[in-house]
C-alpha cells in the first residue's frame, strides 16, 4: 500500500480519523473524565476543610470560588474536546458513505449525454451487496449488476481511482461491438436516431441514438469517421484471451465474476474495450441520482 493510494483513498483517511477520535473519546469517557473527577473531589475536599478551619477560627470565608475550582479541573483539554466533538460527526459520515450513499463528481465526458462534466451524483452502496469499508470485501449479497446499470467501480489498473461507466455485459454474456453497434449473446440491440447532440465545449455535433440495452432505453453518442475502437490503445489486460479483435469489431465473452463496461459517449470513452473487465471486488455501487450541477440546475434528477 503506497502513499499515493492512501492519499487517494478518502474512505481510508476517514476510517483512520474515526478510529483515532473514537479512541480519544472512549479514553476520556472511561478514564480521563474519571481522573479529573477524582482530582476535582480531592481539591474540593481540601477547599472545604480549609474553609471549615477558617470558620472555626472565626474568619469569614468566601465560597464563591468553589464552583470555579471544580469547573477548571473538570474542563476537558482542548485536544480531547475537539476529538470528542468530531468523533460522532466523522462516524456518521463514515457509516453513511460506506454502507448507504456516497457522493461523486463527474470529471470527464465519457458518459455524455447521460452524465455531464460537473454533475454531482449519489451512488447507492448497498444495492449490489454490503461490503466492508476500505477493504471493499462483500459480506452480504443483495443484487447483482444488471445490463444498463450506471455503475461506479475501482479502475482495475489503479484501485485509487473511481470510474463510472454503463454495464453492457454481465458474467457469461457474449459482447460484440461492430460498426458501432452492440450485440449481446448474438442479438443486435435496436437503435433509434435522435437529433444531433451539440458538444458545448468543443462546439461540434455528435450523432445521437437511443439504445435498448435495458428499459428504459438510454442515449448514446457516436462520432462519424472514428473507428469502432482504437487497436493501438488495447492493453494486455487480465483474461485478454476471452476477447477477439479484428479491424472492424471485437467480441468478448465476459468471464465469471466480471463485467464489461462502456461509456455512453462511445468514441470518447476509455472502457472495457481497452483495459478489460471489471471484477466483482472492484464494484463501488450504482449511480442513481444527480443532486447538483452548479452550471445547470436542470441537471438535477434520476439517472437512466
Amino acid at each position: 500500500m503506497n502513499l499515493q493510494f492512501i492519499l487517494g483513498n478518502f474512505a481510508l483517511i476517514l476510517f483512520v480519523a474515526m478510529v483515532l477520535t473514537g479512541i480519544i473519546w472512549c479514553l476520556d469517557v472511561f478514564y480521563f473524565a474519571r481522573q479529573r473527577r477524582v482530582a476535582a473531589d480531592a481539591a474540593l475536599a481540601a477547599f472545604d476543610a480549609r474553609n471549615a478551619k477558617l470558620t472555626a477560627e472565626g474568619i469569614k470565608v468566601d465560597n464563591t470560588s468553589r464552583q470555579s475550582i471544580e469547573a477548571a479541573i473538570l474542563r476537558q483539554p482542548t485536544w480531547i474536546e475537539y476529538s470528542g466533538s468530531f468523533f460522532p460527526v466523522i462516524a456518521l459520515v463514515f457509516i453513511l458513505r460506506s454502507f448507504l450513499y456516497e457522493p461523486f463528481k463527474i470529471p470527464s465526458g465519457s458518459m455524455v449525454p447521460t452524465l455531464m462534466i460537473g454533475d454531482l451524483i449519489l451512488v447507492n452502496k448497498f444495492t449490489y451487496g454490503i461490503r466492508l469499508p476500505v477493504l471493499n470485501q462483500k459480506v452480504i449479497d443483495v443484487n447483482d449488476p444488471q445490463r444498463g446499470d450506471v455503475m461506479v467501480f475501482k479502475y482495475p489498473e489503479d484501485m485509487s481511482q473511481d470510474y463510472i461507466k454503463r454495464v453492457v455485459g454481465v458474467p457469461g454474456d457474449k459482447i460484440t461491438y461492430a460498426n458501432k453497434r452492440l450485440s449481446v449473446n448474438g442479438k443486435e440491440l435496436a437503435y433509434a436516431p435522435l437529433d444531433d447532440y451539440l458538444d458545448d465545449e468543443k462546439l461540434v455535433y455528435h450523432k445521437q441514438f437511443t439504445e435498448n440495452l435495458s428499459e428504459p432505453p438510454h442515449r448514446i453518442l457516436n462520432e462519424p469517421g472514428k473507428l469502432t475502437y482504437n487497436p493501438d490503445q488495447v492493453k494486455n489486460f487480465p483474461q485478454h484471451e476471452a476477447c477477439t479483435y479484428s479491424a472492424e469489431q471485437f467480441t468478448c465473452v465476459v468471464p465469471p465474476g466480471n463485467y464489461f463496461m462502456m461509456g455512453d459517449n462511445r468514441d470518447n470513452s476509455a472502457d472495457s474495450r481497452y483495459w478489460g473487465f471489471v471484477p466483482n471486488k472492484n464494484i463501488v455501487g450504482k449511480a442513481f441520482f444527480v443532486w447538483m450541477n452548479f452550471s445547470s440546475l436542470k441537471r438535477i434528477g434520476s439517472i437512466h
